[in-house]
């Protein structure tokens, strides 16, 4: 059954971004272009995105657990660390030069542009790659926080 509720919400969100005409790369990609041909529309789109989040939390959180399950599952992680930074900075850099966001590409994928499909390859290889990394990193306890001496 969950799985229904992730579906319905990946059909609104690939909705929202085509009548936001967010799949277009080049509205992304102008707006990443401050001292060209600026595109402000982008910011239109965060901060109904962001006003939306914000209510659907406060109102899910006066719950006391989920419709479906018995605790909200929520990162514990409140440290910024090497991994967040540099996967935030590779991230944006792929964005970047691509003028293609990954929730954008996959709605695109229908389109069966080479492009796009170019794209969402190397965005799966780039994630399996990552998470191969991490699990090395992790075995050898390196970029580790919690691996770190402590100085008490």
């Amino acid at each position: 059954m969950p799985i229904i509720f992730s579906i319905m919400a990946g059909i609104i969100f690939g909705a929202g971004l085509t009548v936001s005409d967010m799949v277009n790369p080049a509205r992304v990609l102008n707006f990443l272009d401050i001292a060209g041909n600026w595109d402000p529309t982008l910011i239109f789109v965060m901060a109904g995105g962001l006003a939306v989040t914000a209510l659907g939390y406060k109102l899910v959180f006066r719950r006391g657990a989920p419709l479906r399950g018995d605790q909200f599952n929520l990162p514990t992680q409140r440290q910024i660390d090497l991994p967040l930074v540099g996967g935030a900075a590779l991230f944006g850099l792929g964005w970047g030069l691509a003028g293609i966001c990954p929730g954008p590409a996959l709605t695109d994928l229908v389109t069966l542009q080479p492009k796009v499909l170019l794209f969402v390859v190397a965005m799966l290889l780039g994630m399996l790659a990552a998470s191969i990394l991490r699990d090395r990193l992790s075995v050898n306890k390196v970029l580790r926080p919690s691996s770190l001496p402590h100085s008490d």
